[in-house]
C-alpha cells in the first residue's frame, strides 16, 4: 500500500460478486464443512455455504495465485504473484482468528502451488517459472527449514506440488517433464529429491492427487491421459484412458473416498471415472474449462470452478450441475445503478449486459450479443430501459425486466459507440464515438431520429455527463478537451483544454462547477461558465484515473483508477477521507448510489465489489 493512504481509514467492504476461475484449484472447501475458499483478485474470501455470507481476508498486495487449505482447517496458506524483481509473499492465516499468522518472503515474482503437510507441521510452497525453487517451512517457527531447485536442468518448469495423506516428511512435485518424490531431511536440513520413472511417457503434468493410504501418484497431464504412479517405487504402474483422451488436457483431478476419480478437463468435460481403468462412469459438459474440483466431507457433494468464472455444485448421487453462481469473467467495463432507485445495479462487459440484485449479489438478467463488447451503459431515470454503447457502431436499448430488445439504432457511430447518456425526460439519448462525434438521438414511440451532429472532438468520446435540465451536456474526450455543449441548439458553450486524456468527468450537483480526470493522474475542478480552471489535486501516485462520480449532495466524490485504490474525497477540502483495497486489477468504474448507502466498483478481473458508503446523506 502506498504512503499516501497508509494514514487514511479504509472502507468497509461488504460483497463481492466474483471468481478467479483461472486460478488452478483455486476454490476449496474448508474442512468444517461449512465454507468455500476462492480467490479474488488480492483478496481471498470465505463464503458460508449455507446463506451465501462472506468474509474477507486482506494482506495481499497483487493478485492471489495460489490456496491451500491445512488438513485440520487450522490454517490456510495463499500465495500471490508479484512484478519481475520483486519477491512475492505466502501469507498463512489464521483460520478461526480470520488474521495473518505468517507471511513468508523467498519466492521471486509468483508463487506457483502450496501444500500443507498431514499434520500441520510444515508448508511447503514451489515458486513459478522466473522461481523455479521449492521451499519448506517450519509453520510452528515461520522459519524456513530448507529449499531446493523444483526439477533438474534438463527438465521443464514445476507446476503443482501435493504433500503426503500420511507422512510429513514425503511431498511430490510435478511439472513439465518432471515428476518427483522429495523426502525431508530434517536433521541436516535437506530435501532430497527421487525421479519417477515413467519409460519412454513424457508428460506436463497440470494437476495431481495422492490416494488416501499413499499407495498411488494420480498425475492429470495436458495430453489428456492420466497418469498412475507407485508411490513407494516410484515407477509407472498404469496410463489412460488409452482410446477417449480428454480434449484440452486434464486440467483438475480429485480422489473420492470410494476410490473413484473425478476429472476435470480444458475443454468443459467434467466426468466421474474408474481409478483402476480410468473408465468414464459419469460426464457432465460445463462451460468452458475446469480449473478447481473440491469436495465437501466424504464426497458425497462437490464443487466445481470454471474459467468463465461460475461455481456449480453437484451431488454425488445424481451427477448434475447445478449452477451455484455466476461471474463475470473479463474485464467490466461500465457499471449503472437507476435513478433514485437503490435496489438494483447494472454491469456491462465483453458480450454481455447483466443486472444484479445489490443487496444479496445475485445475477437477475443476462443480456448476451455474441462477439460484441459493450463498451457504457445508463438507465433511464424511469427506469423503464437499459441503453448500451457497443463497439459494432450500434446503439441497443433493452427492456430491464425481460431483457428484450426495444430499439437498435444502426451505424450510430463509424467507429464504435465508446460513450453514452439518456435526458431525465427519457426522451433523448446523446451518444459518443470512437472518431469524436457526438449525436444527439430523439427517441419516438415506433423509432428514433437523429437530430444533430456534433463535430469538434478529434478523438474517442470517453464520458457524457448531462445537466439535469436537459438542455446542456458535457463531454470527455481522448484528445485532452472537455466541451461543454447546449443541446437545444446544438453548439458548444465552453471548452476546457489541457495536456491529457480525459477519461471521467462529473458535473457537481448545484452545477457551477465540473471536475474531470484522465491520465495525468489528477483531478481538476473548472468553472462552467466561463470554463476557467479552479484548483487540481494529485489523486493518484500510480496511473491515470478511469471514473468518477459524486454524491447527491455535492460533499463527497469517488476515484477509481489503474492503482487498483477506491479513494473516497471530500469535495471542498479536496483530501481523501476514505480508501477501499482489493481490486486485483484496474479499476474501470465507480458509482454512488443515491441514498448514499452503498458504492459500488468494478475492474478489469471481472471483479464487482460492494463497499459501506462511509459518509451518510446530510439531512
Amino acid at each position: 500500500m502506498s504512503l499516501e493512504t497508509l494514514s487514511v481509514p479504509q472502507l468497509e467492504l461488504e460483497a463481492v460478486i466474483g471468481f478467479n476461475g483461472h486460478v488452478f484449484s483455486g476454490l476449496r472447501v474448508h474442512p468444517d464443512r461449512e465454507h468455500l475458499i476462492y480467490p479474488l483478485g488480492c483478496t481471498v474470501i470465505l463464503k458460508r455455504i449455507k446463506d451465501g455470507k462472506q468474509e474477507f481476508l486482506h494482506g495481499h498486495t497483487n493478485n492471489v495465485s495460489c490456496i491451500s487449505v491445512s488438513k485440520s482447517g487450522s490454517y490456510i496458506a495463499s500465495g500471490q504473484v508479484n512484478f519481475m524483481g520483486f519477491k512475492a509473499t505466502v501469507i498463512i492465516w489464521d483460520y478461526a482468528q480470520r488474521k495473518i499468522y505468517a507471511e513468508l518472503l523467498l519466492h521471486k515474482a509468483k508463487v506457483e502451488a502450496l501444500a500443507f503437510s498431514p499434520n500441520d507441521k510444515y508448508l511447503v510452497s514451489l515458486g513459478g517459472q522466473d522461481d523455479g525453487s521449492i521451499v519448506v517451512w517450519n509453520i510452528e517457527t515461520k522459519q524456513a527449514i530448507c529449499g531446493s531447485a523444483a526439477s533438474s536442468q534438463s527438465s521443464g518448469h514445476c507446476f503443482t506440488v501435493q504433500y503426503s495423506n500420511t507422512n510429513d516428511n514425503i511431498f511430490v512435485s510435478a511439472g513439465s517433464g518432471t515428476l518427483r518424490v522429495w523426502e525431508l531431511d530434517l536433521p541436516n536440513r535437506k530435501i532430497w529429491p527421487t525421479e519417477c520413472e515413467t519409460g519412454l511417457l513424457k508428460r506436463i503434468v497440470k494437476c495431481m492427487e495422492i490416494s488416501d493410504d499413499d499407495q498411488f501418484i494420480f498425475c492429470g497431464t495436458t495430453s489428456g491421459d492420466i497418469m498412475k504412479i507407485i508411490l513407494s517405487t516410484r515407477r509407472l504402474r498404469d496410463c489412460g484412458p488409452n482410446k477417449k483422451k480428454y480434449s484440452l488436457g486434464v486440467s483438475a483431478l480429485r480422489i473420492l473416498t470410494c476410490g473413484h476419480l473425478l476429472v476435470g478437463s480444458g475443454s468443459g468435460a467434467f466426468t466421474l471415472c474408474s481409478s483402476t481403468n480410468f473408465k468414464t462412469l459419469k460426464e457432465v459438459q460445463l462451460v468452458k474449462g475446469v480449473t478447481s474440483i473440491a469436495t465437501r466431507g466424504e464426497g458425497q457433494q462437490f464443487f466445481v470452478g470454471t474459467e468463465a468464472a461460475q461455481m456449480y455444485r453437484f451431488s454425488y448421487e445424481d451427477f448434475k450441475a447445478e449452477l451455484m453462481s455466476t461471474n463475470h469473467n473479463n474485464a467490466v467495463k461500465d457499471v449503472a445503478i437507476p435513478f433514485a432507485i437503490s435496489e438494483l445495479f447494472a454491469t456491462c462487459t465483453e458480450e454481455d449486459i447483466r443486472v444484479w440484485h445489490i443487496d444479496k449479489p445475485i445475477e437477475l438478467l443476462r443480456i448476451t450479443v455474441p462477439n460484441i463488447t459493450c463498451n457504457s451503459l445508463g438507465i433511464m431515470a424511469d427506469g423503464h430501459s437499459i441503453i448500451s454503447a457497443w463497439n459494432d457502431g450500434n446503439i441497443r436499448v433493452f427492456a430491464p425486466e425481460s431483457g428484450r430488445l426495444m430499439l437498435i439504432i444502426h451505424n450510430a457511430h463509424r467507429m464504435g459507440v465508446t460513450a453514452i447518456a439518456g435526458t431525465r425526460d427519457c426522451r433523448r439519448i446523446v451518444s459518443g464515438g470512437g472518431e469524436g462525434q457526438v449525436r444527439v438521438w430523439e427517441l419516438q414511440h415506433q423509432g428514433h431520429r437523429l437530430l444533430e451532429t456534433m463535430k469538434e472532438h478529434r478523438a474517442s468520446i470517453t464520458c457524457i455527463k448531462i445537466k439535469s435540465n436537459d438542455k446542456e451536456c458535457v463531454t470527455a474526450s481522448s484528445d485532452g478537451a472537455c466541451i461543454i455543449w447546449d443541446i437545444v441548439r446544438f453548439v458548444s458553450l465552453q471548452r476546457m483544454i489541457t495536456n491529457t486524456l480525459f477519461r471521467t468527468v462529473c458535473y457537481h450537483p448545484e452545477e457551477y462547477q465540473i471536475i474531470t480526470s484522465g491520465t495525468d493522474r489528477k483531478v481538476a475542478y473548472w468553472e462552467v461558465c466561463d470554463g476557467s480552471a479552479i484548483r487540481e489535486l494529485e489523486a493518484s501516485q500510480s496511473g491515470a484515473i478511469n471514473s468518477m462520480h459524486i454524491t447527491q449532495d455535492g460533499k463527497h466524490f469517488v476515484t477509481g483508477g489503474d492503482d487498483r485504490l477506491v479513494k473516497v474525497w471530500d469535495y471542498m477540502a479536496g483530501a481523501v477521507t476514505y480508501v477501499g483495497i482489493g481490486h486485483g486489477g484496474s479499476i474501470t468504474s465507480v458509482k454512488i448510489c443515491d441514498n448514499n448507502r452503498i458504492l459500488v466498483s468494478t475492474s478489469a478481473d471481472g471483479a464487482i465489489f460492494r463497499w459501506k458508503f462511509p459518509h451518510p446523506p446530510s439531512s
